[in-house]
């Protein structure tokens, strides 16, 4: 974060008549970081130029409603009580019942996973039928979690993360975390999308996309990342020499454009890691972008090497590449979140290009998630799992649903869904079944909040319980803020 001074703003509305709020405003932001602080820097020592020149930044992730000069936000606790006085408007528009609505969805809960007894119990949950969701309706008003706080910055210049200084990394986003499945080397991994590096570089040292990896588990005190390594596994970042972290997927070249490479999701199966991603095409309006295809890509040494499984590639329209036809449907499972059910399945939630789609869901065996084919998509009309034809899922969310993230929460005992829409707030869900049914969006950080515009909430793996932590990019600062929020 810069070092300016602080101002002191005060604000006054009809609804505070005869009083005043102060509020402590940060310094302004760049959602360029090359334009910012960091314009101009060079690295400390003479380097290779590898980054990608001309590129701009993915103008498509920009909430609709984003300020691109609004303050950062200060850590702490988001200043809600603040906001109702002064935008009486904004909380006017949220129905009240964050709580009630967690706490009684009107549906028995569902066993935690793993908690069938023996090995016969899990086969039988594995084969059972599934019970039938309702149909979506549209997407009911939300309400606002009171307890919504920022711990601190994952990544940037001058904001304590020194990103930058050890990983060449100035600005970035979304930072999908997922557990690595290794019980002797036990770590959070995390993939960025679009790098920046130091920016005096002809290039900006440009990458499609970038790796962290951490094992921090004293997360109110932020998140820390170990110095990366070209060789070890198990440091801070896969890097292709030191003090650089390199792109993690290579592009396989089967799009004749391509502009961008971005991990949507990511889950361990043992110790191989599994990370879907989408080719993008174009980046769009603010909050739209178009999609080449989607793929899934397999590391075998914690992430430090990636490579693409061709069966999982699914184009996005008949006319996205010629090396694999068009299968209509896959167009909606272009995006992802993973989460492993109680059921022996891995449960895929998908959504179409950008933010303005609803949200589906597949489920595969283990075995099987690399391989498109051999999905099985959830039919509300039918009230069960179709296999092998993506157009027979029906929308278990109805949209706007952007950015996903999914996990089983173990002190609701549900299912939970945290995602953004196309203006910036950042919603939550629960279902007793991945399927559904969904609740009515929870509203826990909304635009109003953070102007700067928030988006891309992605839960660290390791909180499941009453107290949720997770990575929140902010589009003004073009960064990753570590968050927390604490459930009724």
């Amino acid at each position: 974060m810069s070092r300016r001074r602080r101002i002191s703003v005060v604000l006054m509305t009809s609804a505070v008549i005869g009083s005043s709020v102060a509020i402590d405003v940060a310094p302004l932001a760049y959602a360029d970081p090359c334009t910012g602080p960091a314009a101009g820097l060079q690295p400390p020592t003479p380097v290779p130029d590898d980054g990608m020149p001309g590129q701009a930044p993915p103008i498509g992730r920009r909430p609709a409603g984003a300020n691109d000069k609004a303050p950062l936000p200060e850590l702490g606790k988001l200043p809600l009580a603040i906001l109702k006085q002064v935008l009486p408007q904004q909380s006017a528009k949220k129905k009240p019942g964050w709580a009630q609505e967690l706490a009684h969805p009107g549906l028995p809960n569902p066993p935690e996973p793993g908690s069938p007894n023996n090995l016969q119990d899990q086969q039988a949950a594995a084969v059972a039928p599934a019970p039938p969701a309702p149909a979506v309706g549209p997407a009911a008003e939300a309400a606002v979690s009171p307890s919504t706080s920022v711990v601190g910055w994952v990544t940037g210049v001058d904001t304590g993360a020194n990103t930058l200084q050890k990983f060449s990394i100035s600005g970035t986003d979304l930072g999908i975390m997922w557990d690595n499945g290794d019980s002797a080397g036990r770590q959070v991994l995390m993939a960025f999308g679009d790098t920046y590096g130091y920016c005096g570089m002809r290039s900006q040292q440009w990458r499609y996309n970038t790796l962290l990896r951490t094992q921090d588990k004293s997360l109110s005190r932020g998140l820390a990342v170990a110095e990366g390594s070209t060789s070890n596994p198990y440091a801070g970042s896969p890097q292709s020499r030191p003090g650089y972290s390199k792109q993690i997927i290579p592009p396989i070249k089967w799009a004749a454009q391509e502009r961008g490479i971005i991990p949507t999701a990511a889950i361990s199966v043992g110790r191989t890691q599994y990370m879907n991603y989408m080719s993008i095409k174009s980046w769009d309006s603010a909050g739209e972008w178009t999609t080449n295809y989607s793929a899934t890509a397999v590391s075998n040494d914690n992430g430090q090497n990636w490579k693409t499984f061709p069966q999982s590639i699914r184009p996005a329209s008949p006319d996205a590449i010629s090396q694999v036809p068009f299968t209509p449907g896959n167009e909606n499972f272009q995006q992802a979140a993973y989460v492993k059910g109680n059921d022996g399945y891995i449960y895929i939630f998908g959504t179409p290009s950008g933010r303005s789609g609803s949200g589906f869901v597949s489920r595969a065996l283990p075995g099987n998630l690399p391989d498109a084919a051999k999905h099985e998509f959830w039919n509300t009309d039918r009230g069960s799992w179709v296999p092998g034809d993506p157009n027979a899922a029906t929308p278990i969310l109805s949209g706007p649903v952007g950015e996903m993230s999914a996990q089983y929460n173990t002190y609701l005992k549900k299912y939970l869904v945290m995602y953004g829409d196309k203006q910036g707030d950042v919603l939550l869900s629960t279902s007793p079944a991945p399927q559904g049914p969904w609740s009515p969006p929870q509203v826990i950080v909304t635009e109003s909040q953070m102007p700067g515009g928030p988006y891309a909430p992605y839960l660290h793996p390791w909180t499941t319980g009453k107290e949720l932590y997770f990575n929140l990019s902010l589009w003004s600062a073009y960064n990753v803020m570590l968050m927390r929020t604490t459930l009724p």
